[in-house]
């Protein structure tokens, strides 16, 4: 058994997740944020890889006053647990993951990590270490859904998501389309990686529905 999970990322018109410097851009309005604030609400965990910590420190914390109200009347964690799958242990003891926000942090690393790193983050937050080199995604998720980690939301980047569609992992996919355009043979996409050749991943679509000037599309994979 594994959790069901998807992927929300946003992306610019031409399919970029941020440009050549891979800097942090706003492709998301009020609008779509305020969805994305209720997606967490519905899940039991936040995913992103440590190329997405690195490059953009997000905190993956529910930004809306009233849903985390309503979190802790409920007798829950104001945000959902927050993975951040990183095989040697890169992370930056100061990132906002690891500092802001109420709730429960879990760091996937192999046992390839250095041990004296494992054990200082060991203190922030929970480690779980599975591969030897590489981290095996079927076995984490696996362990994440015997932990009672039954829905995931992954939010990026374009390499975890590569590995976990590759895996066949994923269920469904929100993709934000924003109204510009970036551009760059380099510039990160949703799904990064190797890539396919052949026998490619097939895709339904669900609903498609404009939010602030862009659409967003939801998919679920076959």
């Amino acid at each position: 058994m594994r959790p069901f999970v998807f992927i929300n990322m946003a992306m610019s018109a031409d399919g970029k997740i941020s440009n050549r410097l891979k800097e942090q851009i706003k492709l998301s309005g009020k609008e779509d944020l305020d969805r994305v604030d209720r997606l967490k609400n519905s899940v039991d965990a936040v995913m992103v890889g440590i190329g997405t910590i690195l490059s953009d420190n997000p905190s993956l914390t529910i930004k809306s006053d009233e849903i985390k109200r309503r979190r802790e009347e409920r007798g829950i964690m104001e945000n959902p647990i927050r993975i951040i799958v990183d095989s040697k242990c890169r992370i930056p003891l100061d990132s906002d993951v690891l500092n802001k926000g109420k709730g429960e942090r879990i760091i996937i690393t192999s046992y390839s990590a250095d041990k004296d790193k494992v054990d200082m983050l060991s203190k922030y937050t929970k480690i779980i270490r599975v591969g030897a080199d590489n981290i095996d995604l079927v076995k984490m998720m696996k362990l994440l859904y015997d932990k009672g980690i039954k829905r995931i939301m992954v939010e990026g980047g374009g390499e975890l998501a590569w590995g976990l569609i590759n895996a066949r992992l994923v269920d469904e996919l929100y993709y934000y389309i924003s109204p510009i355009i970036i551009g760059g043979r380099d510039s990160p996409t949703p799904v990064d990686g190797d890539g396919f050749v052949s026998e490619f991943p097939k895709l339904e679509l669900i609903e498609f529905v404009k939010i602030d000037s862009g659409l967003l599309m939801h998919w679920k994979v076959l």
